[in-house]
């Protein structure tokens, strides 16, 4: 268990989980109040007019509730919701064929909508402005078009990266919400939720303890808890307090600060083998044996937001607080203890 990172363990999380813990109304949905307050207006306008709500940009990090804002939308609306991904429309036939089978009213979900193929995103702009799109039939001199008019819908799309979105697709959504990082406190409140419904005998300080280690991520929070409530059951008794949930947790190798062997393995890497930086990515993803994108996207967010690693033009660098944490001396010799 020592050598598995945080990210390879939480990846046991199955989706019958996810979906036990997902809120399905505003109501139950903690944090992100600004953007609750903002769609659960247009929700409340849209249904005075009669009319299918406008379309949704959800911006952020994964596993902070854009997929289950989509879901609780469709039921705030009463309509259902087609889901499916970016990657997975490949062909321009792939989102027609979905495109007509909407209900009126109803919602599709793109998640990662910013690695839809070009050629299908154009396809989009007709359907999300006028709501018709035009098949091409035949080749050559037998190519004609046909247009289809489609119900109105509501396209929800959720993007990790929305700098990769085209400025034509951005501006065809009515709103744009990017989710932040949960606060500890906030966390505390997602995880006693996920608690009661696990049935999970659960203290304060217990609590507090994961949502502490959870990098400001529900998802992150309620993985780290299932863990937790596991570890309890077979060496707890089934209680979780502090003492408990430290010793879980460490199990996992996720310190204090959050921090599972992975990102330490990073910062130690820039900082005993290049001197603290500046390096660049692709040098560091060899060495730690990771995929740049993925250093890029999972790990490298949560280490700036805590102020322990910076982007430079010249490449990464570590902060002093990243020498702070792994108990190093900043301009000492590498490797060496405080």
């Amino acid at each position: 268990m020592a050598d598995r990172t945080l990210s390879e363990t939480l990846n046991r999380a199955d989706a019958e989980f996810e979906l036990t813990l997902r809120p399905g109304r505003f109501d139950d949905f903690v944090g992100q109040a600004k953007i609750r307050e903002r769609l659960e207006l247009s929700v409340a306008a849209a249904q005075g007019r009669g009319e299918s709500l406008d379309h949704v940009l959800l911006c952020g990090p994964p596993g902070l509730g854009k997929t289950t804002m989509a879901y609780i939308l469709g039921a705030a609306m009463g309509v259902a919701v087609k889901a499916t991904s970016g990657p997975v429309l490949a062909k321009p036939g792939d989102l027609a064929g979905m495109l007509t089978n909407l209900e009126k009213g109803s919602i599709l979900f793109i998640d990662e909508i910013h690695r839809i193929q070009k050629s299908v995103e154009e396809y989009l702009y007709s359907a999300m402005e006028d709501f018709v799109i035009d098949i091409v039939l035949d080749q050559g001199v037998n190519a004609r078009s046909v247009r289809l008019n489609l119900p109105r819908f509501t396209l929800v799309g959720a993007t990790t990266r929305s700098g990769l979105l085209s400025a034509p697709m951005r501006s065809r959504f009515g709103t744009t919400n990017r989710l932040d990082y949960y606060t500890p406190q906030e966390l505390e409140r997602v995880i006693e939720r996920s608690a009661r419904i696990l049935n999970v005998d659960l203290t304060g300080d217990g609590s507090a303890e994961i949502a502490a280690r959870s990098r400001g991520t529900p998802r992150i929070a309620n993985n780290l808890l299932r863990w937790v409530r596991d570890y309890a059951q077979i060496r707890a008794n089934n209680r979780i307090d502090r003492e408990v949930a430290d010793r879980a947790l460490a199990m996992l190798d996720v310190d204090r600060h959050g921090l599972d062997e992975m990102d330490k393995r990073i910062l130690q890497t820039i900082i005993e083998k290049f001197g603290g930086g500046p390096v660049g990515l692709n040098t560091i993803a060899v060495s730690v044996g990771e995929e740049s994108g993925t250093i890029e996207e999972v790990y490298e967010p949560y280490l700036i937001q805590q102020g322990l690693l910076a982007r430079t033009p010249q490449g990464r660098t570590a902060t002093a607080s990243a020498y702070r944490v792994l108990g190093l001396t900043p301009g000492g010799r590498q490797g060496e203890l405080l």
